[in-house]
């Protein structure tokens, strides 16, 4: 049965075996070489899904980051399950998020155990060389998305008053303000017309399924607190607090840090020694920072800890994201087929490459970009990307070579 048609939250039938284990392994090497937190991620998924593979086009990629910013959770993970969901159904959404995440959970769970012992799985130097060409990454995927998505004074002004908006207020919620603004302003400023050719997304889950998902999100949302109440399993304690973390917070990555903090220091579950070093860890793998839960689960002085603990708290954070991807995904195809939404839009995909250039700036540049040697760097990656047209794995793997080098020498 195709899944297309399914009414209801079911598997496919297995027929695209091969694909599956194709969009796994494409997913698996991003997942082994993208370093840079998960702005650098939404350009190493552009550079492989809409400029080499062609799964997609620009402005249907831009949709899925400006759907995935209004959702909580991670949203460079998220984009990456939407893909796998687009181009395979459910099985590619997992499929894509094994590949993109266990690489980077697993690396955590050996550290949690005691495999490594220096607080760190990489040396500063090429954790440094990886920052700097998180730089190249990014650059190249905000001059992609520009030159795409703000074509004319109006998108340009957007794009830049977003970027000075959320350079100047900290909050995650900016980001959410900061495009809500951006719909507002593009149905005052567009004027789209129901001709305009329009690029479908092989949406292939329905919407009677989508509502499935989202009802049993909620229904976890509001029932993993009660059973835990009632139960007295540490398991289910475990999952009810990361699957709460993983569901409330607002901008992903760094912003899920003080939840988890407060959720395993203060009842003694995991140490703040062991926290900290775990968070030290986690910067220095690729993947999602959100696999520091596999650190956690790993970690735990309580109930499953070690293997068992690491995966469960790691299915745990991710999940919400699953179900809200699976769940939004099929009702915003509707929606943006509507003229007003195609205006609104209009003004989300100016104000989504906004936002991307000032995490250019901030983190990704100011983490990054300390001397001279540090721009040269980056301004040789971009050119071997943009250019040169190398591999982003290749030039990845190159700057955290030519880090650790320099760090020796000097």
């Amino acid at each position: 049965m195709n899944a297309q048609n399914t009414d209801l939250p079911t598997l496919d039938d297995g027929s695209q075996r091969e694909s599956i284990w194709g969009i796994f392994l494409v997913f698996l090497r991003l997942g082994l070489t993208s370093f840079g937190g998960p702005i650098a991620h939404l350009g190493y998924f552009r550079d492989e899904f809409v400029v080499r593979r062609r799964w997609l086009p620009e402005h249907s990629y831009a949709d899925l980051v400006a759907l995935c910013q209004f959702l909580p959770g991670p949203a460079s993970s998220q984009v990456g399950m939407a893909l796998g969901l687009l181009r395979y159904g459910y099985r590619g959404a997992l499929a894509a998020w094994a590949g993109f995440t266990l690489p980077s959970a697993l690396l955590l769970i050996l550290f949690a155990l005691g495999i490594s012992g220096h607080g760190l799985v990489i040396s500063p130097g090429a954790l440094h060389g990886l920052k700097v060409v998180a730089v190249a990454v990014v650059a190249q995927a905000v001059w992609g998305m520009a030159r795409n998505l703000c074509t004319d004074i109006k998108r340009v002004s957007i794009m830049a008053i977003a970027a000075c908006l959320v350079l100047s207020a900290s909050s995650a919620w900016a980001q959410v303000g900061v495009i809500a603004s951006a719909a507002v302003v593009g149905v005052l400023l567009f004027k789209p017309t129901q001709a305009k050719e329009h690029d479908p997304l092989p949406i292939k889950v329905s919407q009677r399924a989508g509502g499935v998902w989202l009802a049993l999100f909620f229904a976890l949302l509001a029932g993993l607190p009660m059973l835990t109440a009632l139960s007295q399993s540490q398991a289910i304690t475990d999952v009810d607090a990361f699957f709460r973390s993983g569901a409330l917070v607002f901008g992903g990555g760094h912003v899920v840090l003080p939840l988890l903090q407060a959720a395993v220091v203060p009842p003694g579950w995991v140490s703040n020694d062991a926290f900290l070093a775990g968070y030290g860890a986690t910067q220095a793998v690729p993947g999602p920072l959100f696999t520091f839960a596999a650190f956690l689960g790993a970690s735990m002085k309580v109930g499953p800890s070690g293997w068992l603990g690491g995966l469960l708290c790691l299915v745990a954070i991710f999940s919400p994201s699953f179900l809200l991807v699976t769940g939004a995904l099929p009702f915003w195809e509707r929606l943006r087929r509507n003229v007003r939404t195609q205006a609104a839009l209009a003004g989300v995909n100016a104000a989504v490459v906004g936002l991307l250039l000032a995490a250019l700036y901030h983190p990704v540049w100011t983490s990054a970009i300390h001397q001279p040697g540090d721009f040269g760097l980056a301004l040789v990656a971009l050119v071997a990307l943009m250019f040169w047209r190398l591999p982003p794995w290749l030039v990845v793997i190159s700057c955290g070579a030519i880090g650790w080098l320099l760090s020796i020498a000097l």
